[in-house]
């Protein structure tokens, strides 16, 4: 976050309490979707629903969030890609260029392809539920798989610092796992509930199982 008052005591975000200031740099999109399903798990059993139906209602919203939420990118000049040329480079200030890239003026603008990507991901969800039917939380593992895709190459771009694994970003391999994780989720729900649920049958089990 802009303008964020840093906490001296973990510089550059070290150490284990820097992981809850969330004021000192925001919260990323893993974490926040985590904690977002939570709290919707929660906010389903205390309104006796289950929660795959809701899961699939929100996922098309959240990707939009995800549009959104990238053009804030653009106003901090952060989180950009590589140098580039391309008639659609962002010119970033000198003040927000990393090191080793001050020579350069202009970047991959990586938030505006994720933008681009994240449109696409809100149409295909939209598309997909009504034309195959999807249920069981179904659309919201397409969502999570799509995003994964579209953050396996973005990320791929980008030249801000980073923890690696292997020669490879943290990002880039928890896109990848979580984006499996997604996939094989489509696959066995698909065979084990095909079609869409009833609600009001899982309604029912809900409040049978007394999660109310």
């Amino acid at each position: 976050m802009g303008g964020a008052i840093r906490d001296h005591r973990w510089p550059a975000g070290r150490g284990l309490g820097a992981a809850f200031r969330i004021w000192d740099g925001g919260l990323g999109i893993w974490g926040a979707v985590a904690l977002g399903a939570l709290g919707a798990w929660i906010g389903a059993r205390r309104a006796g629903v289950a929660l795959p139906p809701v899961a699939d209602a929100i996922a098309p919203g959240i990707a939009l969030a995800q549009v959104i939420g990238r053009l804030g990118n653009w106003f901090n000049q952060e989180l950009f890609g590589s140098p580039t040329t391309l008639p659609w480079a962002l010119e970033i200030d000198v003040a927000h260029r990393p090191v080793g890239y001050e020579a350069f003026a202009t970047f991959q603008p990586t938030f505006l392809y994720e933008a681009l990507w994240m449109t696409g991901v809100v149409l295909v969800l939209i598309w997909a539920d009504k034309r195959f039917h999807l249920g069981h939380g179904r659309v919201f593992a397409l969502y999570v798989a799509l995003y994964c895709a579209g953050r396996l190459w973005i990320e791929a771009l980008r030249i801000d610092a980073a923890n690696t694994v292997l020669g490879l970003r943290l990002n880039i391999w928890t896109a990848l796992l979580v984006g499996i994780g997604a996939l094989v989720y489509l696959v066995v729900a698909a065979r084990l509930r095909p079609g869409r649920e009833d609600l009001e049958l899982a309604a029912g089990a809900e409040k049978a199982s007394g999660t109310v």
